[in-house]
């Protein structure tokens, strides 16, 4: 399955929709090929304009989906076709869904305290027959080789064909591109708030702020403590970046 991209300031996203993210889960999952998938937004964006060891992490993913809808009205303008947004909190039940009665087993690494097992609990509600072989939560730190050794040990005991990272952008990308060929598994995804989400303890904005573009404000509504400084100072910059693409005055290759 050959997904086409598109340059976003120096970042290869990928055009696609929901249905077509899940089967090349599935067949990457069917074929054990490793990867990891970075569900990528605005912040995500802007974060590799900073840095290009993180815009290096981006390109680098099995699959860099477009998460926000900007991201999509972009995919719809260079490449055209059935592409809709395959934002992470939907990826992660989408799969969960296509995997339940599959021999295909789930690890779930991230959130603060807790979260991970409410997590697991809320999705096998959802799916009783989907394979949850094991939970770690992390220190919010990076880990120390002790750590990192136990963590190694726990994902060989479980050997999950994908696990789930719950951390935020960029250290969940970070954090995959280090650990992905360290552990026994097939894939990684960095879904970040999706855990915090399915586990009840975030709520999402309605499906229709969503659609719009608005799933920023209903956030930054939510946690402004935490979130002003990556929607007021990134939300601009974003814009103004890519209206010089869009006019041509910083040029990208548009895609491949």
């Amino acid at each position: 399955m050959v997904i086409p991209k598109f340059n976003v300031l120096g970042v290869m996203v990928s055009a696609m929709n929901l249905s077509v993210a899940t089967a090349a889960v599935l067949a990457a999952v069917r074929e054990r090929r490793k990867g990891y998938v970075c569900v990528t937004g605005a912040h995500g964006i802007i974060e590799a304009q900073d840095s290009a060891e993180f815009r290096a992490i981006l390109n680098g993913a099995f699959l860099n989906t477009t998460d926000g809808m900007p991201l999509v009205w972009l995919a719809r303008r260079y490449v055209g076709g059935d592409l809709g947004r395959v934002y992470g909190p939907d990826l992660m039940l989408a799969v969960l869904a296509a995997t339940a009665t599959l021999p295909v087993t789930h690890f779930l690494y991230g959130g603060a305290d807790g979260v991970a097992e409410q997590l697991k609990a809320a999705l096998l509600q959802k799916f009783p027959s989907a394979r949850i072989a094991g939970t770690y939560c992390p220190p919010f730190r990076p880990l120390t080789v002790t750590e990192a050794d136990e963590l190694a040990a726990t994902v060989s005991a479980a050997k999950p064909d994908i696990i789930w990272v719950g951390l935020s952008t960029p250290k969940q990308e970070r954090f995959m591109a280090e650990y992905l060929p360290r552990l026994d598994t097939t894939l990684m995804f960095g879904v970040g708030a999706a855990f915090d989400f399915h586990a009840g303890r975030v709520s999402q904005a309605p499906r229709w702020m969503q659609r719009g573009g608005l799933e920023w404000f209903y956030r930054l509504c939510a946690e402004p403590g935490r979130l002003w400084r990556r929607y007021l100072l990134n939300n601009p910059r974003f814009l103004y970046k890519i209206a010089l693409q869009l006019s041509g005055i910083k040029k990208y290759p548009v895609a491949a």
